[in-house]
């Protein structure tokens, strides 16, 4: 994540008062990104008290959180913009205020559109708040801007905080017996910012102005809408049963021509939200693959590992414990991934290696552990395996993205990798995972065997784990030959018939 040309002389915060101490003025910034990066309208802890309490369906709150996440995607492209627009000040109260008040009002409605409004609105401002800050402490982390020690650290806490939130979320709710007091905790703190920002800071501009001309908004509603249309279909398709519903179709139908006005406004007009070349280097597509392939094996665990844990009956505290191992996973995962580049100076492809085998190992050993009767305590050591290689994979290949597109296209680039990996990938296997658990749940008890519905769930359990390793081991083989240099020179490619022929 570029900050701003460095100036001239020692790290200075120019935009604070001259009260606040100079030592704690960068950890106040980080301290406010980490604040920023535990907010949402719904809180994954507490999503099953949030269900019950509003009478929603689950896939109604899933929706809310996912359009949350697609608006947290969609300022990439323009974060400079309002950085070079906005003062560091104006920035962060409004992006508190903002989110501060959708946490209080999210819990007094009950109607999906407008929570999903505000789930997108305050993902928007969530990624403006956090890269204003992190922006700013940037020269203080890494003097020379190397990439691969800020990737690391600022994915500690983007990352560590997808799960500790949640933990945190589900800790407050029991203690205070009300899912609402994580959205109470959050706005208050929110305001708490803001107020902060409004004593001890005053409007610093290192530049001129510029101004908000040529910006494409329309391309990024349009992009965004396609995200959302995809999601909306693999989030409700179990609902709706697939092609059989209404609004599923509708949406499918809707989708291919979102899709279509999007493209063709990207290649007619002057200043695209998403630029055309950016799609068009070399290992961008190789890229979006490993995401997907990441995403594949999250999918696996949100659905499998989720189903599974419910089947065996842990209460809410237990259930929670799950979180923190996760945490825990993610820092180990972002400090190894520091120490090997930087510090040993190993290559990507072997990182990535490591990562991808200890997310094998989470499946294998969560395929050997289905049974009843487990003890919650035996999941923390393939949980907290598969968050230390997804840490690695996350910060990998951020790192490469940086490496491989140049400053005018890298932010393009990680919108690029959000819409496939969120509005893809994720959606797309977490639907694919759930209507393959029903299918063989079915098939399991149409067997007529002397088992109920949760030892068919067990089966059926099983069988997909067992799928999951087969796909992982093949990715983890590939990634093996990848990295057996004398191999990789040798193979040869097959000759085309035409040239046989000719010869």
């Amino acid at each position: 994540m570029p900050g701003p040309p460095p100036l001239t002389g020692p790290f200075t915060m120019p935009m604070y008062n001259d009260f606040v101490p100079r030592a704690i003025r960068p950890w106040i910034y980080l301290f406010i990104a980490f604040c920023f990066q535990m907010t949402s309208i719904v809180y994954g802890g507490v999503l099953s008290q949030y269900v019950g309490d509003t009478c929603m369906i689950r896939e109604d709150a899933m929706m809310i959180i996912l359009c949350g996440v697609v608006g947290v995607n969609m300022p990439f492209p323009y974060l400079f913009r309002f950085k070079f627009r906005f003062t560091n000040r104006q920035i962060l109260m409004t992006a508190a205020l903002v989110i501060g008040t959708f946490n209080l009002v999210a819990p007094m409605t009950e109607c999906v559109p407008l929570l999903c409004i505000m789930a997108f609105i305050a993902g928007f401002f969530k990624l403006c708040g956090t890269f204003e800050c992190m922006s700013n402490v940037q020269l203080w982390m890494t003097p020379k801007r190397d990439f691969k020690i800020f990737f690391p650290l600022l994915y500690m806490i983007v990352l560590g905080n997808m799960s500790l939130s949640p933990w945190i979320a589900s800790h407050l709710a029991y203690s205070v017996q009300d899912w609402r007091a994580m959205n109470w905790l959050m706005g208050g703190v929110m305001y708490l910012i803001a107020l902060f920002i409004f004593l001890c800071t005053h409007d610093y501009r290192f530049r001129k102005p510029m101004p908000l001309f040529g910006m494409d908004f329309i391309g990024l509603g349009l992009w965004a809408a396609v995200m959302i249309e995809i999601i909306f279909l693999f989030n409700y398709g179990e609902y709706y049963n697939w092609w059989n519903g209404a609004p599923f179709r509708f949406v499918a139908i809707l989708l291919p021509v979102t899709l279509l006005v999007a493209v063709h406004r990207m290649f007619n007009v002057h200043h695209p939200y998403i630029d055309p070349h950016a799609w068009s280097y070399k290992q961008v597509p190789m890229l979006l693959i490993l995401f997907v392939i990441l995403e594949m094996i999250s999918a696996s665990s949100k659905v499998l590992q989720n189903a599974y844990i419910g089947t065996l009956g842990f209460g809410m505290m237990p259930v929670t414990s799950i979180n923190l191992v996760e945490w825990a996973g993610t820092i180990l995962g972002c400090l190894f991934s520091l120490f090997w580049m930087k510090g040993l100076k190993w290559k990507y492809t072997e990182l990535l290696t490591v990562g991808c085998g200890t997310m094998l190992l989470y499946e294998v050993m969560m395929y050997f552990m289905v049974s009843p009767g487990v003890n919650m305590e035996l999941l923390y050591l393939p949980v907290g395996l598969r968050m230390f290689g997804n840490a690695i994979f996350f910060t990998v290949l951020t790192v490469y993205l940086e490496a491989l597109m140049p400053f005018e296209h890298f932010f393009m680039g990680l919108t690029m990798i959000g819409m496939v990996r969120t509005g893809v990938a994720e959606t797309a296997c977490s639907g694919i995972f759930s209507y393959a658990m029903r299918h063989h749940i079915a098939e399991n008890l149409s067997r007529g065997l002397e088992y109920g519905h949760p030892q068919a769930m067990l089966v059926s359990l099983k069988q997909l784990f067992g799928a999951s390793c087969i796909a992982m081991m093949i990715v983890f083989m590939a990634f093996l030959i990848l990295n057996i240099q004398p191999l990789r020179r040798n193979i040869k490619r097959i000759t085309a018939w035409d040239l046989v022929e000719r010869g």
